[in-house]
């Protein structure tokens, strides 16, 4: 017995009194998530052979990187140390220091810390690294990527 394409393409009906079956959702395609953010300090990582270190990434933070520097007995000692044990643990790389510890994120200028620290901030609680920035010529309001690889007062 040959039974018609036209058919067989026919849907079945439902019985009387039954929900018409439920068409399958197409999967949504993964996002993506980024969890690494290249950076540039505005001065930059003195070593001790004098080599100047400016990029880096930095990494989102997870709960154990906020919780274990609670336990550090500096931080203990000093609350406001704990930035730089959190920073230590969130840099991936400072130029070509892969191992980054308290001690490097200690020796780096103010300005480098507190750009860190806020770039911190924005990864981690703003989920990105733009910033809302006005022009002090002429007054203009715009955004600006932390993140983009430009020198402070490039765009």
């Amino acid at each position: 017995m040959r039974r018609s394409i036209a058919a067989s393409a026919r849907p079945e009906e439902a019985p009387e009194g039954a929900a018409a079956p439920v068409p399958a959702e197409r999967p949504r395609p993964q996002e993506r998530l980024v969890t690494e953010f290249p950076f540039e300090l505005p001065r930059g990582y003195v070593d001790a052979s004098g080599t100047v270190h400016r990029t880096g990434v930095m990494r989102l933070a997870t709960a154990r990187d906020e919780l274990i520097p609670l336990r550090d007995d500096r931080v203990r000692e000093n609350a406001a140390y704990l930035s730089v044990v959190l920073i230590a643990r969130v840099l991936t790389r400072l130029g070509t220091i892969e191992d980054v510890h308290p001690g490097i994120v200690e020796d780096l200028f103010a300005s480098d810390l507190a750009f860190l620290q806020d770039f911190y901030r924005r990864i981690n609680a703003e989920g990105h690294t733009r910033a809302a920035v006005t022009c002090p010529a002429c007054r203009e309001s715009f955004a600006v990527d932390l993140a983009g690889g430009g020198r402070l007062g490039e765009s």
